[in-house]
């Protein structure tokens, strides 16, 4: 019943099994002793007036030949002497028929009480109901002597007590009246162990719930008291149990977590120094390539090229370190959003190879470091690995600042759409090298989230690849003036792509 167990709590479930448990438990006992009772009755009141009647007919010596008047006479006497109560005696023989009563009782008796009269000569009876009224009805034989002290036979006379059991009736249901009148009561009696068992049976579920609680909040110290050794306390220790084993294997982790970083952190910042010289060096070197001979100059110039990868490597590492170890913080400022991306175009020299559309007068609070860091990572990628024209816009709606990046390329496979953010991912299995350290897109995410903004990327409806970021304004920011058309190309505000 899944409705029912939606519906109700624990406790209230609990309660109801209670008392349904209760209330069969009433039932089945006051069923049971209804039958006991009710057969007692019956079983008394008919085996006396069974045998009284058969001590009457066995006593009685009818005068023949039988007079129907006389015959009445001795039938009133004898259920003048009924019991337990009072009798209608009713006779036949042949087509004589005489009754004590005034109401005809021939109806209630039956066609197989009368032939089991006529064939046993100690009689029988029956309990009839007619017209939803009890009766015992009781077929005893006239037996006659024909000669002294032989063997009784049949006279033909049959005799039938019919005796209405109405106060056995009314006993069984007073009996009846009696448990249906007790059974509330003693439902509501139940109630109260039904809701101690159900506090004593919840305080442990409830102590397991604070502590899960507890434990999805990162207090993975929490522990359960432990009293008994029932079920519950058995579900206790296993938490307790659990929780030890998941708190030693989660520090565990950290720690581990800890020394990674520790190590990029260190390795990063001791390679920095040497890398410091080498790029000097080839700096040097790249001068002087164009006087050495072809191979040299060629060799010279992959180790200036492999040297400056590695030098991207070493500070996109330091900066994923910092970000790791929570130490990335940013420097707000209020900035005009299209002047910070229309410098990181011109600082790279992109303004001839990127459409930029950006409204003027957008003026919001953010770091412009890290936000020249994704702009520059997203136009770079889309240069790099999409195709041109690259397309800048920014917009804003419901206090978010979007900006999209979207290039001319293929697109991006479907299969890659979930992992363009994790670190050192290539879209391209076959392209094992490439002018990025592979931690662009990965940075890009992290400086966006540190803003408390979103990052997505799709394929857009007409191709090629899009980054869409939004990130949301921090304190007063507005639309300075009315935003460009989409034509305008005043102060810089749009630069078409050259071929």
């Amino acid at each position: 019943m899944p409705g029912v167990t939606a519906a109700f709590g624990l406790r209230t479930r609990l309660v109801i099994a209670f008392l349904l448990v209760a209330a069969v438990s009433a039932v089945t006992t006051a069923a049971l002793t209804y039958r006991e009772a009710r057969s007692a009755l019956l079983v008394r009141a008919q085996d006396t007036a069974v045998a009284s009647f058969r001590e009457e007919v066995e006593q009685f010596v009818p005068g023949l030949p039988l007079d129907p008047e006389s015959l009445r006479w001795d039938l009133y006497a004898i259920a003048a002497r009924a019991k337990p109560h009072p009798w209608i005696v009713f006779a036949e023989y042949g087509s004589l028929r005489a009754s004590s009563g005034d109401r005809p009782v021939s109806g209630v008796l039956t066609a197989e009480l009368r032939r089991t009269a006529l064939t046993s000569p100690h009689g029988s009876f029956e309990r009839v109901v007619k017209d939803g009224k009890a009766y015992l009805t009781i077929a005893m034989p006239v037996m006659t002597r024909v000669v002294a002290g032989g063997d009784a036979l049949p006279s033909g006379l049959v005799l039938f007590a019919v005796m209405p059991m109405t106060n056995e009736e009314g006993d069984i249901d007073a009996l009846v009246t009696a448990a249906r009148d007790g059974a509330l009561p003693g439902l509501a009696v139940a109630l109260v162990p039904a809701l101690l068992a159900a506090r004593s049976v919840l305080r442990p579920v409830r102590a397991l719930r604070r502590a899960a609680q507890s434990m999805g909040g990162g207090q993975l110290d929490t522990r359960i008291p432990v009293h008994g050794r029932d079920e519950m306390a058995d579900l206790a220790r296993t938490f307790n149990d659990s929780a030890a084993r998941l708190e030693r294997s989660v520090q565990e982790l950290r720690d581990a977590g800890v020394r990674a970083r520790r190590f990029a952190s260190d390795v990063s910042h001791e390679l920095r120094t040497p890398l410091a010289g080498m790029l000097a060096v080839t700096d040097v070197v790249d001068e002087d390539a164009g006087t050495l001979d072809p191979e040299t100059a060629r060799a010279v110039r992959l180790i200036s090229l492999e040297t400056g990868r590695l030098a991207v490597l070493v500070e996109d590492l330091m900066e994923i370190s910092r970000f790791d170890a929570r130490a990335a913080e940013l420097v707000a400022d209020e900035v005009d959003a299209a002047e910070a991306v229309r410098s990181t175009l011109s600082g790279r020299q992109w303004l001839g190879r990127v459409r930029a559309e950006l409204p003027g007068g957008l003026r919001i609070r953010l770091d412009p470091r890290r936000f020249d860091v994704v702009v520059a990572n997203l136009v770079g990628n889309a240069l790099r690995h999409g195709g041109e024209p690259v397309t800048v816009r920014l917009s804003a709606r419901e206090g978010v600042l979007i900006t999209e990046v979207r290039d001319s390329g293929p697109g991006i496979a479907a299969e890659a759409l979930p992992h363009l953010f994790d670190r050192f991912y290539k879209a391209d299995a076959a392209r094992s090298r490439s002018s990025g350290s592979g931690l662009g897109l990965a940075i890009t995410a992290e400086n966006v989230h540190l803003h408390g903004g979103t990052i997505r990327a799709e394929n857009a409806p007409g191709g090629g690849a899009l980054f869409t970021v939004e990130l949301p304004f921090e304190g007063p920011a507005s639309w300075c003036g009315a935003p460009d058309g989409p034509g305008s190309a005043r102060g810089g505000d749009r630069t078409e792509a050259t071929s």
